[in-house]
């Protein structure tokens, strides 16, 4: 068995995903981040793979859950900018240990034109090691 970081980006969640939690056995099609970052945008949060509902491998990687952590950062608003843009804050990311991930993720004011918002969470996945179990960049493998 292997530990793998992976992202479940909050959208995907609130979209299409379950709540699940440490210790519980999941299925999940996940997608490994290529070696350069490529295949996916925005930040990998120190993840391997992120999880994709709306595509990706045809069969899910079946994985026990060690550990969620959730993924907050800060954003600036700025509504002057063609709708509302939000450009994150550096150096304002934290993570925070949970049992359980939530369905649905949240965000809040914590200052003038500034928010706080959960963008998803970071698991510690269990899987099996072998090469069928591995998740593949997009395109290398179905």
């Amino acid at each position: 068995m292997a530990l793998m970081k992976v992202f479940y980006e909050d959208w995907q969640m609130e979209c299409c995903g379950r709540r699940f939690g440490v210790g519980q056995e999941v299925g999940w099609r996940i997608v490994r981040y290529a070696e350069d970052g490529a295949g996916r945008d925005g930040d990998r949060y120190g993840a391997e793979a992120w999880v994709e509902n709306h595509g990706g491998p045809r069969h899910p990687t079946p994985g026990r859950v060690r550990a969620i952590e959730l993924v907050s950062q800060d954003y600036t608003i700025h509504p002057d900018r063609g709708g509302t843009f939000l450009e994150p804050v550096p150096g304002t990311r934290t993570l925070e240990s949970v049992g359980t991930c939530p369905k649905w993720f949240g965000e809040r004011e914590t200052g003038p034109r500034r928010l706080r918002r959960v963008v998803g969470a970071l698991v510690t996945l269990e899987v099996d090691g072998s090469e069928d179990a591995t998740p593949h960049p997009p395109g290398d493998r179905s």
